[in-house]
């Protein structure tokens, strides 16, 4: 049997542990694992949680990739046409992990009510068109449905609704201007079908999707052609390498763009919430760490007698610092233990219960979102497990430094 576990657990179980002069120290050690595993459950959580749903959400409005006409065109509308007639079109089956490709188009125009007017962007779309993310985004009504013949049913942004006074089942009419000023514009009456709401206010305040043909119709392009192809992959992590793919498996005329270039200070900036994470994770883990080697050490001079007894009665430095990190194991479990159950009640709490709102016009979402896995979890804990005890290992060091005669004489 090993003898430093069984005396640990009879140490830790007795009476006089609980009620002795370290016993406040060590629940301040407990409490620092605790808070510092809860703080970094929540870091890591919301952290990677808004990762997620800020990059979905551009995601939503451009696909991982755009493959598009070589042109100098630095706005957001299709003033080249593409044609439709592709080999990689509509399955792009030469490069593997793309799910979707969809054409769209865009046309700026210009919405007019009777007392106000504000300038967007319609998207139009078509019978390929993934309305997955926009499930997720609608508010309310319906979404459009382009299978059929051309028809005016737009979805409209909460945000351009709330500037403009629609609801669902209104009308308004958008202005398209001419390249040549002395032409009359092209003026089309929209319905609102519905009303979606992203929370990322750039891009709701730019987009009305509309049906792709009134943009052909405008542009006067043949049927089959369109301003771009969105394409969608599986990994998101493979961004990069799957962009170099479509690339090179796309007409010489074509350009691909990476979602990642296209909205650069986006991503730049969300990419700093990983140096965020992991500087909270130090210095929750430093903190926690510091706490345990004080509860160590005080624990040590409580049983300098009994050190010197094992020492006396045969046992070697080894055997005893093992007895104490034992110990030392059991608080940083018991720290670990209270610490998850609280993190975890406050994440799934945000997540069921959205007890915490943010600004949509800072960070883009209405509420902290969070992302909770199994993986993080377990790797969190055992990193914390692991590195708290090689941090205990340097003041167990100690323990060698006691002599087994004066530390019977102890008092």
């Amino acid at each position: 049997m090993n003898y430093e576990f069984f005396l640990a657990k009879r140490i830790i179980g007795s009476k006089a542990y609980k009620s002795s002069i370290s016993a406040p120290i060590i629940k301040i050690g407990i409490a620092a694992i605790a808070i510092g595993i809860v703080v970094m459950l929540v870091a890591i959580a919301t952290g990677i949680g808004l990762q997620q749903k800020i990059r979905d959400k551009v995601v939503a409005f451009n696909g991982h990739i755009t493959i598009s006409s070589f042109d100098s065109n630095a706005s957001q509308e299709s003033i080249s046409p593409i044609s439709k007639k592709q080999k990689f079109y509509p399955k792009f089956t030469a490069v593997a992990g793309v799910n979707h490709i969809q054409a769209v188009a865009s046309k700026f125009g210009v919405i007019r009510t009777e007392t106000d007017f504000e300038g967007a962007y319609l998207k139009g779309v078509g019978a390929d068109y993934n309305w997955t993310y926009f499930k997720e985004f609608l508010v309310a009504g319906k979404l459009p449905d382009y299978t059929k013949g051309r028809n005016e049913d737009v979805l409209i942004s909460q945000y351009l609704a709330n500037r403009l006074g629609f609801k669902v089942g209104e009308t308004f009419q958008m202005v398209f201007p001419k390249d040549d000023p002395e032409k009359l514009p092209n003026i089309i009456t929209y319905n609102i079908v519905g009303i979606y709401n992203s929370g990322f206010q750039d891009l709701d305040a730019q987009y009305v999707l509309g049906d792709i043909r009134h943009i052909q119709r405008i542009n006067k392009w043949k049927d089959d052609q369109i301003g771009n192809f969105e394409v969608f992959i599986d990994d998101y992590d493979q961004l990069s390498t799957k962009s170099i793919e479509i690339y090179h498996n796309t007409p010489s005329t074509f350009n691909t763009q990476a979602i990642t270039d296209k909205y650069a200070s986006v991503f730049e900036w969300i990419n700093i919430f990983d140096k965020n994470i992991y500087g909270i994770i130090g210095i929750m883990i430093l903190v926690a760490g510091i706490n345990m080697i004080t509860a160590l050490l005080v624990l040590i001079l409580e049983r300098t007698q009994m050190i010197g007894v094992l020492k006396a009665l045969g046992s070697n430095n080894w055997s005893i610092r093992k007895l104490f990190l034992y110990n030392a194991s059991y608080l940083i479990l018991l720290g670990l233990f209270w610490g998850n159950l609280i993190g975890l009640s406050i994440l799934f709490a945000q997540k069921y219960f959205k007890l915490f709102p943010l600004d949509p016009s800072v960070y883009y979402v209405t509420e902290a979102p969070v992302y909770i896995s199994m993986g993080y979890i377990i790797a969190l804990n055992v990193g914390t497990l692991i590195l708290c005890l090689l941090m205990l290992l340097i003041p167990s060091y100690i323990i060698t430094k006691i002599s087994p005669v004066k530390a019977i004489r102890f008092e």
